[in-house]
């Protein structure tokens, strides 16, 4: 005998379009769906500290770490937008159990691995679940809540987003404490079996009515675009804009064109391009695309500051990015209460140039700063985040119909991806292009024997990654401090990385902040002063 789902007894059966009344669960429903935004977010943040361990263990060299990072990236933005729409057509519920089971397999995949490329694999498999989750949460959100309630909902939503940044360290350090690296993947395995569950009980069914067949050849172009962009980004600003890069930009330039020109003659788009040329859905994705960028490039270079110049361990770096989150969430909830009265235009704007000036106070970073310093900017940029993403979001879900929800979710979802690996790509290349211009002296003129063989190897290996980032010259100090032959220069080795990676961490917050206060004027120009409901 078969056993359906709906003869399961507490599984939630009726379709939310059924009901008669808003879903008396739905809060409850709500924290479902924030907890499997939760892990999403986790798995990109928890890297913060868990890489040290990493690269120690697989011996990393720095491009096989950026892939580590980015083998989550490329699937999870390029993804995202085809996936919203199956999820509409198919199961939006069906496809948060989809996503959360690939994630969950990814997972225990990377608590196994025990070499670079099974990592990476693992890392793309989990990028590929968190593709479908992402804007399955959104699209049953906006299914499931009122409009009445939906600012509110939301705000809950981002503000997870929020917490997610801090608590993915958190939990990594708690975990590498008495652990390896393997079980900041394995954590995720019984979150995911816990929301599947859940989610079976208190999420209801939804899915678009009428929705017609799916654009596969839109699916096909958004995928190949918005994953050379990415994989663009990542290789052109990181290892230099050679012929790689160049041609997987000309093949997201392509397909770009292709896409829209393909999608504005669809009769069923994937995504209804001409929404972006809407002032409350283009402006909202321009606006949540900026607050990214400027969040992950700020957090990129804070967590390494915490790290390796003031040597906090996995646990402590954790413990101090809470202000962040606190912030974010203060943030998320004051903006439910604020753009009602105050408009989506001013919240939103107003939230960038709180957050700008978060990122712009790091400017005064230097090579005596302490904790303290860093404690404004994490609570200015979280309550910038929390203000401004929550009604911009709203505007991007509130400006669709119903049967385009998981575009809508997609499109969100991706700008915040992209965001997210501008802000690493460009600010961290303003980072590191100043970090290597300003130990460079220190280096050259470091009094260095005259060595042969494997000894002058050591010595050269040891300046070119004192030479890259403060994490190489942190490593290569502690190395000299155990050596009595060059004791003597592993403190003023950290000194001069302190300075130098200070005055970086100036130059890319001047760069982000500018960028960020400048973004919110014009998006401040382009929304309207009250989004759609």
């Amino acid at each position: 005998m078969t056993i359906t789902l709906a003869q399961l007894p507490g599984v939630a059966t009726t379709p939310v379009d059924q009901m008669d009344r808003p879903y008396p669960r739905r809060w409850a429903a709500l924290g479902v769906l924030c907890l499997s935004l939760l892990i999403v977010v986790m798995a990109n943040t928890a890297l913060i500290v868990a890489a040290p361990d990493m690269t120690r263990d697989l011996a990393l060299t720095s491009s096989d770490l950026q892939w580590v990072i980015d083998g989550y990236t490329v699937p999870y933005a390029a993804l995202m937008l085809l996936f919203g729409v199956i999820g509409d057509k198919y199961s939006r519920r069906g496809a948060l159990f989809a996503g959360l089971l690939v994630f969950g397999v990814g997972a225990v995949f990377g608590s196994l691995a025990d070499s670079t490329t099974s990592v990476i694999a693992a890392r793309m498999v989990m990028g590929v679940g968190a593709a479908i989750i992402m804007p399955a949460t959104l699209s049953l959100l906006v299914a499931t809540f009122p409009s009445a309630e939906r600012a509110r909902a939301i705000a809950a939503w981002a503000a997870t987003s929020g917490l997610a940044i801090a608590l993915g360290p958190l939990l990594a350090g708690w975990l590498l404490e008495d652990h390896s690296w393997h079980s900041t993947f394995l954590i995720n395995v019984p979150i995911a079996a816990f929301a599947i569950v859940a989610a079976l009980v208190l999420v209801p069914p939804s899915k678009a009515r009428g929705l017609g067949r799916i654009d596969w050849i839109g699916g096909l172009l958004s995928v190949v675009t918005i994953g050379a962009l990415v994989f663009a980004i990542i290789d052109g600003f990181h290892f230099g804009w050679g012929p790689s890069a160049l041609s997987t930009a000309a093949v997201s330039a392509v397909g770009l064109a292709l896409f829209v020109a393909w999608e504005l003659h669809h009769p069923q788009p994937l995504l209804n391009v001409r929404k972006l040329g809407e002032r409350a859905v283009g402006g909202a994705s321009l606006a949540v695309m900026l607050v990214f960028l400027a969040a992950f490039g700020a957090m990129f270079f804070v967590a390494q500051q915490f790290q390796f110049v003031l040597g906090f361990g996995p646990l402590a770096t954790g413990v101090r990015l809470l202000p962040l989150a606190v912030a974010v969430s203060v943030g998320a909830a004051a903006s439910a209460r604020l753009t009602p009265r105050a408009g989506t235009r001013t919240i939103v704007a107003g939230g960038m140039l709180v957050a700008a000036a978060g990122v712009l106070l790091l400017v005064r970073v230097d090579g005596a700063s302490t904790y303290l310093d860093f404690v404004p900017t994490l609570a200015l940029l979280g309550i910038g985040v929390g203000l401004a993403v929550s009604p911009a979001t709203d505007a991007i879900m509130g400006n669709f119909p119903e049967k385009d929800l998981g575009a809508a979710g997609g499109l969100n979802d991706t700008a915040i991806e992209l965001g997210g690996s501008l802000g690493i790509a460009i600010l961290g290349s303003v980072l590191a292009s100043a970090y290597k211009d300003g130990i460079a002296g220190f280096l050259a003129a470091l009094p260095v024997p005259n060595l042969t063989g494997p000894q002058a190897d050591l010595v050269t290996q040891g300046l070119q990654a004192s030479g890259e980032s403060v994490g190489g010259a942190a490593i290569v100090a502690g190395e000299l401090a155990r050596n009595p032959l060059g004791a003597a220069q592993a403190q003023p080795l950290m000194d001069a990385a302190t300075v130098a990676f200070a005055d970086a961490i100036s130059r890319a917050s001047l760069v982000g902040g500018l960028a960020l206060a400048l973004g919110a004027v014009v998006v401040a120009a382009v929304l309207p002063a009250r989004a759609k409901a």
